[in-house]
């Protein structure tokens, strides 16, 4: 108890109703004081000898604490509590007793019964301990006796399979006899004798064994006997050689002659392919000759697999079994088997030269880049093997079939050109039914254009499969690299450009051979308009298309720029446009010509019309015009001055600007009409006659005016004229002046030629007195 009125941990009510912490409810009153305190509260109280409920409680150090604590009062009051607590306690013992009597009653009856049965389980485990020592002894004796059965049955059967061994040992030279019979199975006798071979040789000191022995190796001499007769046997397929050789080393036959002759029967199997592979191909041409070769049996895909499975997948296989079969011999690696295998498969690459020679046509290019990648996966597959069988001999092989199906495209499209080019100049040649008219020169460009254009579209495209992602040979550095910078952007997009430009130059600069006919002015005019497109975008397009499809490599070789292409297809447009000039001209120039020297000038008849010719020099050149516009543009002319419409068409007639011209027929008397002419031309523009022409039209039509005129002039300075032959060229020259002028980028340069027409015919004339121009006038607008 902690305080007398009973307010302590013992005498409080919540310390008599209050439950732990785990839901136990815990004892209560003289209870609690009885079980004492849980666990719990005993680990966590401190030892206190004052506390009568404790375990530590002290009665002599509680009585001195109270006396010297409490006084008598409380000392009364605290006995009397004392005294009501243990008769409180009796009362609650007497209860508890009344309560469990019966139970403990019970569980005395219980007691007694356990401790008569855990007697009887102790009698009984005695019994059975007894037992147990009995059953062990017994044991012990059956173990030692199954220990004594079992060694001695382990020396049985030790006996046994001596015996066993010793019958087989017996039976070895029968078993090899039997097997190692021809037609039988050698390769059991093998295995048989190695199994044997060891004993025998092991126990050889021994009669019985020695003889076995002896027996034993006369068979299997004169089983290597008969391998070694099959071995020269030329129907032997690879796996049956291999299996010959191997039986052999196995029968301890020397390794390096047995080297020898696989080689040399692998030599003559593999002769023997090759040969298969010849017979397919036509006999060599000797040097020079030109005989026709007939086409080839099968194509090149059927010929790669033939001499793939057959060849290579044979070499592949020989090798890999030289390999396993004489890893051990001394000599197998003093690269006798490369040198073997590198004559051989440069034998198979000139039969594969001659067979890819024979495709002389474009065929079908898919085949041939199957045919290659299929020789090439074969041939790497072999490289693995023998790494020195030709790997750049394959890989350059590969490389010069692909090139030269790229030149052949080139050929092929050089063809495709020339024969667009007849089509062209048939068309242009083609006579033309009344009332119908042929394709204009436009339709003919666009069609030569796209054609040409669209070739050479899907010859790239066929050409794009030696580099497809799927072909194997496509990895090699030529395909990345120089295969498309110099076999296809060089060798056949800008060699083919290059070669059309000069072409179309040739019909410019080319002489024509005697007899040939000469290109019609039409199709020069058309070939400048062709080249000047692909200046301005047809070479750009055409590069850049390849460049996607073949894109070069940064450190790749030099390749032509796209300006330096564009440059020589303007040039050879610009001399097709010049030559064309030059024709044209020299056609007008060649009328006027005839019709000057075939004219009696000094005996002619006074003029009353304008000459037929000059009529069809004015129809020629309106047609001309008309032929240029289709495939020109317009140009610029030079501002015309403000009388150039009066003087288009009445030149002569000068009523209102009177003697302008007239200096040029009727001299003043006192003046000289050549020192007047020669006035004249010194205050004229020099004009040159052949200068270089400018893509439009105007510019075209002046060269073609200005080499007619210049001819006409020419003609004239040669002729001696009466006076009516002067009034003829008179009226003449009018009429040229009255529809020429609009044909020419400056009327300046018809006027002069003309004028010096007029001078040069008044310098030539005996009699030089012209026609009034009124009357000129008249008759150029009569003719």
């Amino acid at each position: 108890m902690a305080e007398v009125e009973g307010t302590g941990a013992a005498g409080s009510p919540e310390a008599g109703t209050g439950t732990t912490s785990s839901g136990w409810r815990r004892p209560h009153g003289p209870l609690q004081r009885y079980y004492g305190p849980t666990a719990a509260e005993a680990a966590e109280a401190a030892p206190d000898p004052t506390d009568i409920d404790g375990p530590h409680f002290d009665p002599e150090v509680f009585l001195a604490k109270v006396r010297s604590e409490c006084p008598l009062g409380q000392l009364l009051a605290r006995e009397a509590a004392l005294g009501r607590e243990i008769r409180a306690l009796d009362s609650d013992m007497q209860t508890l007793l009344y309560e469990n009597y019966n139970k403990f009653i019970s569980a005395t009856d219980t007691i007694r019964k356990m401790k008569v049965d855990f007697r009887r389980m102790e009698a009984e485990m005695d019994d059975l301990a007894a037992n147990m020592s009995a059953i062990s002894t017994s044991s012990a004796r059956v173990s030692a006796a199954l220990q004594d059965r079992h060694r001695r049955g382990a020396q049985l059967a030790g006996v046994q399979a001596l015996l066993r061994k010793l019958q087989s040992l017996v039976e070895v030279p029968g078993r090899l006899r039997r097997w190692a019979a021809p037609g039988a199975d050698p390769a059991r006798a093998l295995r048989c004798h190695a199994r044997a071979r060891a004993v025998l040789r092991h126990y050889r000191h021994l009669p019985s064994f020695r003889a076995i022995e002896d027996e034993s190796h006369a068979i299997m001499a004169e089983l290597a006997r008969r391998l070694r007769a099959r071995l020269r046997d030329d129907t032997l397929d690879p796996k049956e050689l291999t299996e010959c050789v191997e039986m052999l080393l196995q029968l301890e036959e020397p390794p390096e002659e047995l080297c020898q002759e696989f080689l040399s029967h692998a030599g003559a199997r593999l002769e023997a392919e090759l040969a298969a592979l010849e017979a397919e191909l036509p006999p060599a041409a000797p040097p020079g000759a030109a005989a026709a070769t007939p086409p080839p049996a099968s194509d090149i895909l059927d010929f790669v697999d033939r001499g793939s499975s057959a060849f290579v997948g044979t070499l592949c296989l020989l090798a890999a079994s030289y390999r396993s079969l004489f890893a051990a011999c001394p000599g197998a690696g003093d690269g006798r088997l490369e040198a073997f295998a590198a004559a051989l498969t440069a034998r198979y690459f000139g039969l594969l030269e001659r067979r890819l020679a024979l495709e002389r046509g474009l065929g079908d290019t898919s085949l041939l880049v199957r045919a290659l990648d299929r020789f090439h996966r074969r041939l790497r597959a072999l490289l693995e093997l023998l790494p020195a069988a030709g790997a750049e001999a394959g890989a350059a092989l590969v490389a010069r079939a692909a090139r030269e199906r790229v030149d052949r495209y080139l050929r092929a499209l050089q063809t495709f050109f020339l024969g667009c080019l007849g089509d062209v100049r048939q068309a242009l040649a083609a006579p033309r039914p009344p009332g119908k008219e042929g394709p204009g020169l436009p339709d003919l460009l666009a069609t030569l254009a796209s054609s040409v254009l669209g070739q050479l579209k899907a010859v790239l495209a066929y050409v794009q499969l030696f580099t497809a992602k799927d072909v194997a040979f496509a990895s090699l550095p030529y395909f990345k690299g120089e295969f498309c910078a110099e076999a296809v952007r060089e060798g056949l997009v800008v060699a083919f450009v290059r070669w059309l430009c000069r072409t179309a130059r040739g019909f410019a600069d080319g002489p024509a051979e005697r007899g040939a006919p000469a290109a019609p002015p039409a199709l020069l005019l058309l070939l400048a308009r062709l080249c000047l497109d692909y200046e301005a975008t047809t070479v750009s397009y055409i590069l850049t298309l390849t460049d996607e499809q073949f894109p070069p490599q940064d450190a790749g070789p030099a390749v032509t720029p796209g300006p330096a292409l564009c440059a020589e297809a303007r040039g050879a447009a610009q001399r097709l446009l010049d030559h064309y000039v030059q024709v044209q001209g020299a056609a007008v120039a060649q009328m006027l010509r005839k019709s000057v020297e075939t004219r009696d000038w000094l005996g002619t008849v006074e003029p009353r019309n304008v000459r037929a010719v000059m009529k069809r020099v004015v129809e020629d050149i309106t047609a001309i015009d008309v032929q240029v516009g289709q495939l020109l543009e317009e140009g610029v002319r030079r501002a015309q001055s403000s009388d150039s419409s009066r003087r288009a068409f009445s030149v002569y007639s000068s009523s209102r600007a009177p003697g302008r011209y007239a200096p040029s027929y009727t001299p003043s008397a006192p003046m000289d009409t050549h020192l007047l002419s020669n006035i004249q031309k010194l205050f004229s523009e020099r004009i040159d006659i052949f200068s270089p022409v400018e893509f439009n039209k105007v510019s075209v039509l002046t060269g073609i005016i200005k080499i007619s005129l210049k001819t006409l002039l020419e003609c004239v300075r040669l002729r001696t004229l009466g006076r009516f032959g002067l009034q003829q060229v008179q009226v003449d020259g009018h009429y040229l002046q009255l529809y020429l002028w609009r044909f020419a980028a400056d009327e300046r340069v018809v006027q002069g030629l003309l004028d010096e027409v007029a001078a040069s015919a008044a310098h030539r004339c005996l009699d030089p007195v012209p026609m009034e121009h009124s009357v000129v006038e008249l008759i150029c607008e009569r003719g």
